[in-house]
C-alpha cells in the first residue's frame, strides 16, 4: 500500500514575519501566492496592519526560502468592493501576463477580483468577476482547457469550477468537490494555489476545516482534459498545524496555502501559520509521483 503524502516543513520557518518598519505590516503577513520568474522566487503576501486593513505586499528570494520584502505595498483596497481588504491572492502566467486572483472585502461581502501585471511590480485592478455572490479561494488553471479559462472558486461549503473566454465572465459552474463528514475536512473547503500540470493530472493542493476549526490541508488529482473528474483525493491530510506558529496567530490552528512552485525535485508549498506568519513546506517529486500512481 502506498504511504500518504505528506509535506515535510522546511527547518527554518516561519520564513516572513510581521514587520515593525512598515505600519501596513505590524500585525499578520499570512497566505500568499508565488511566482518564479528570471530566477527569483516573487512571494506577494497579505498583510495587516495597525488599521487592520488587508493589502498585498511582496517578497524576493534568489532561493525561495530567504526573502526580502518591498516597502511598499504593490496592491491596495481601489473601489468601494475592497474598502476593508484585499486578501489571500493566487497568481497565475498566462501567454507572458501575470493575473492574480484575489478576495475583495468590504460591506458588499467577500468578492472574487481580478488584477494584472507585466512586470510582477505593477498591478492593474480589473474589478469582480464573480458579481453579486460571496464567494473567495479563487485560483486559475495555467493553461486553457478546450480553448477555454479555467477557475477554481468557493461557494460554501464545497470547492468549485468554472469556464470563460475572457476571465473576466464566466459560465459553467460545477462543484467538484465536497466536505467529508467526520472527517479533517468536515465542514469547508476551497482551493489553496493553481494547480500543478502533471503528466498524471492536475495536481492540486486545497484546504479544508472540522467542526473544532483546525485548518489543514490536503491533496487530489483532476482529470487533465475534464478538471471537474476527480481522478484521486487522499483520505488523509498532507499538513495539520504542528508548530506553536501555526497553533497559536490571529486565528488559532490554521494552515493555509495560496499557491507553491515546482523545482526539478519537489513541490515547495507556502502557506500561513495561524493566520500570522509565512512558512513553506514540500513534497518530493518522487513521493508525489507515487501518489498519482499509487
Amino acid at each position: 500500500m502506498t504511504p500518504s503524502l505528506k509535506l515535510t516543513r522546511y527547518a527554518g520557518n516561519p520564513i516572513l514575519m510581521p514587520s515593525t518598519h512598515n505600519p501596513w505590516e505590524t500585525d499578520n503577513v499570512f497566505n500568499a501566492a508565488v511566482v518564479q520568474h528570471n530566477g527569483l522566487v516573487y512571494m506577494y503576501y497579505r498583510a495587516q496592519g495597525l488599521d487592520r486593513i488587508s493589502r498585498i505586499g511582496c517578497a524576493i528570494s534568489t532561493d525561495g526560502y530567504h526573502f526580502n520584502r518591498l516597502e511598499k505595498p504593490v496592491l491596495e483596497p481601489g473601489n468601494e468592493f475592497e474598502v476593508f481588504g484585499v486578501e489571500d491572492p493566487r497568481i497565475t502566467e498566462l501567454d507572458g501576463v501575470y493575473y492574480m486572483l484575489y478576495t475583495a472585502y468590504s460591506l458588499h461581502g467577500t468578492r472574487v477580483a481580478l488584477a494584472r501585471s507585466t512586470n510582477l511590480i505593477a498591478w492593474e485592478h480589473l474589478g469582480i468577476v464573480l458579481p453579486d455572490e460571496d464567494n473567495k479561494d479563487a485560483a486559475l488553471f495555467p493553461r486553457k482547457i478546450g480553448g477555454r479559462y479555467v477557475m477554481f472558486h468557493r461557494r460554501p461549503p464545497d470547492m468549485w469550477i468554472a469556464y470563460s473566454d475572457d476571465l473576466l465572465h464566466w459560465t459553467d459552474h460545477q462543484i467538484i468537490m465536497r466536505p467529508r463528514p467526520g472527517t479533517w475536512e468536515s465542514v469547508r473547503i476551497g482551493a489553496g494555489g493553481p494547480p500543478f500540470h502533471t503528466e498524471g493530472g492536475w495536481l492540486v493542493f486545497y484546504h479544508g476545516y472540522n467542526e473544532p476549526h483546525v485548518y489543514c490541508l490536503g491533496v487530489a488529482l483532476l482529470d487533465l482534459n475534464d478538471p471537474a473528474r476527480v481522478l484521486k483525493r487522499q483520505d488523509e491530510p498532507i499538513l495539520c498545524p504542528g508548530t506553536p506558529w501555526e497553533y497559536w496567530g490571529d486565528v488559532p490552528n490554521v494552515v493555509f496555502t495560496c499557491g507553491g512552485i515546482e523545482t526539478p525535485d519537489e513541490y515547495l508549498i507556502y502557506y500561513g501559520g495561524g493566520d500570522h506568519v509565512m512558512a513553506v513546506a514540500s513534497a518530493s517529486k518522487r513521493d508525489v509521483a507515487a501518489f498519482i500512481k499509487g
